[in-house]
């Protein structure tokens, strides 16, 4: 397969391992109705850390994931100096684009571009569920570095679709230059494990099926009965019942003759009043559902306008975000890719659509989806005293909760310390269960979904398979360096968790390898060897 090349790439490709975890703290006072709040976030910090974050309590959980990144344009803020590369990366060439605005004249903005997203879609990946999905709008811009990019790391094989969303419908007056009217919505499942659903047919849907002939079946439309592809197993003539001889398409039928000879005899085919050609009958009542197109038109899934309108309901006639998503096309989203109490995560989360559009689709079809939205702390162009994602995303959420009566809440979380051995050894500590989960999925590769089975009292964090997983750990330094893994704690591991191999993490040990080894225990020290071991 083909792979794009851009500068920086071989720096890049693999950063997404190199940014530490770390944790994500509650902020109470912004939440909003936490007792709904139902598994839904709302994050505020650098998307790519919070990702990272994500993945001890995510990690193979999430259904759909849509978001909606920088165009890239040159002129995303009409100014002309577009977005911010601002990735701690350690390295000369990358940390030179760093703080430097991405102008127009630039011959470089597509490499700077690629850089910022290609560990974020990497982290995506890894949090999306075997049956989870991603989509990915864009414009004309970067489609092609990010289909690209996106085959690289889903797999060319995954790729579904490349949706063409009419986002606005008026004419724009640009002199001797096309007036556009699109953006790019690419899909990519992970893997072929993910089932794409169907939408709810209306009216307008059906209103070229009929029953002209008083078919007891209900109403129909006429179904196309010739194959697609050349298959001379399907060519052969058949008789009408006056005896005429009606000859096969060139490809052939679409039915084996037994088949056709059925559908004949039960007249869901039938013979026009001369008898020259088959009517193939679909009936309405045998159609589940509409599947879905690559085309979506402005009147069924809105437009930019439209997402701009819901704005200004919601914040007093003034709209504090430039080019808002309509709610109807995240609606739409969700409708073809998940199921009930699936995840739906939005990295780049703007004005706070993807959560506003889910709690619509909720409480329309009584679903009970979560929702997980991450937004940087940056200011607001139009008001640059407020910060982006408490004062507008934040803020959208509430104001719809209230305004249309949706019963779900928030809870409100801000990047915490990261989980580092430098940030330990400072005496900055997380809390029990915030290293339980990073533990469990630095040692398993996956989440610890529930975390009542955490025992901090007897250092017990989850088991995994023919293994048990232990953290002596307490969130003060003083009492954690004292701790150790002794032949007290051994012997009591060994009665809660007979026949199991016990990893256990520890400030330190007190017994020597032959105990460990005889006693089926794996001892890793915190915090140096734990941050070895995920390296």
């Amino acid at each position: 397969m083909p792979t794009l090349q851009f500068k920086g790439k071989n720096i890049i490709w693999n950063h997404h391992l190199a940014v530490p975890f770390h944790t994500l703290d509650e902020v109470p006072e912004l939440h909003y109705q936490p007792e709904k709040a139902n598994g839904n976030m709302i994050i505020e910090g650098d998307n790519l850390v919070a990702l990272k974050a994500l993945l001890p309590q995510f990690a193979g959980r999430i259904k759909c994931v849509c978001i909606d990144p920088p165009y890239n344009t040159g002129n995303d803020n009409g100014q002309g100096n577009g977005w911010i590369y601002n990735d701690n990366v350690n390295s000369p060439l990358i940390k030179d684009w760093i703080g430097k605005e991405v102008g127009i004249e630039d011959l470089t903005k597509h490499d700077k571009w690629l850089c910022m997203m290609t560990p974020r879609i990497k982290l995506l990946r890894d949090l999306l569920s075997d049956e989870g999905v991603i989509f990915v709008f864009c414009d004309d811009n970067e489609q092609y570095s990010l289909r690209s990019i996106l085959n690289e790391i889903f797999g060319e094989d995954n790729f579904l679709a490349n949706i063409i969303w009419q986002h606005s419908i008026q004419a724009k007056g640009y002199s001797d230059k096309f007036s556009l009217h699109h953006n790019h919505l690419l899909m990519y499942q992970k893997t072929e494990q993910f089932g794409l659903k169907t939408l709810e047919r209306t009216e307008e849907h059906n209103k070229n099926y009929s029953n002209p002939d008083n078919d007891p079946n209900g109403d129909w439309r006429t179904g196309d009965i010739r194959n697609s592809l050349y298959r001379p197993n399907l060519i052969y003539d058949i008789k009408t019942p006056s005896g005429k001889t009606i000859s096969p398409p060139s490809n052939g039928w679409r039915f084996s003759k037994e088949t056709m000879n059925k559908k004949i005899e039960s007249k869901q085919i039938i013979f026009n009043q001369d008898e020259t050609r088959l009517i193939f009958k679909i009936y309405l009542k045998d159609v589940k559902g509409r599947v879905p197109e690559t085309i979506w038109f402005g009147k069924d899934v809105g437009t930019t306008r439209d997402g701009k309108n819901v704005l200004k309901e919601l914040f007093d006639g003034v709209a504090p975000f430039e080019t808002p998503k309509p709610i109807e096309i995240i609606k739409r989203i969700i409708e073809i890719s998940t199921e009930e109490y699936d995840y739906v995560l939005d990295s780049y989360s703007g004005s706070g659509t993807t959560m506003h559009a889910l709690f619509d689709y909720n409480k329309t079809n009584e679903k009970f989806l979560s929702c997980i939205m991450i937004q940087m702390p940056e200011n607001s162009e139009a008001e640059p005293d407020k910060n982006i994602c408490k004062d507008i995303t934040r803020e959208r959420v509430k104001r719809a909760i209230d305004k249309y009566g949706y019963d779900s809440g928030f809870k409100y979380f801000r990047l915490g310390i990261p989980l580092d051995a430098e940030t330990m050894l400072a005496g900055q500590l997380p809390t029990y269960n915030q290293f339980a989960k990073y533990v469990y999925y630095l040692c398993t590769g996956e989440n610890l979904e529930d975390e009542n089975k955490i025992k901090e009292k007897d250092f017990f964090v989850g088991e995994y398979g023919k293994q048990a997983i232990y953290l002596v750990h307490k969130q003060d330094y003083e009492t954690l360096a004292r701790l150790a893994l002794n032949l007290t704690l051994a012997e009591k591991i060994k009665e809660q968790q007979p026949g199991k191999k016990r990893i256990v993490y520890a400030p330190s040990c007190f017994l020597d390898e032959e105990y460990l080894t005889d006693n089926q225990i794996e001892y890793v020290g915190i915090p140096y060897n734990l941050f070895q071991r995920n390296q």
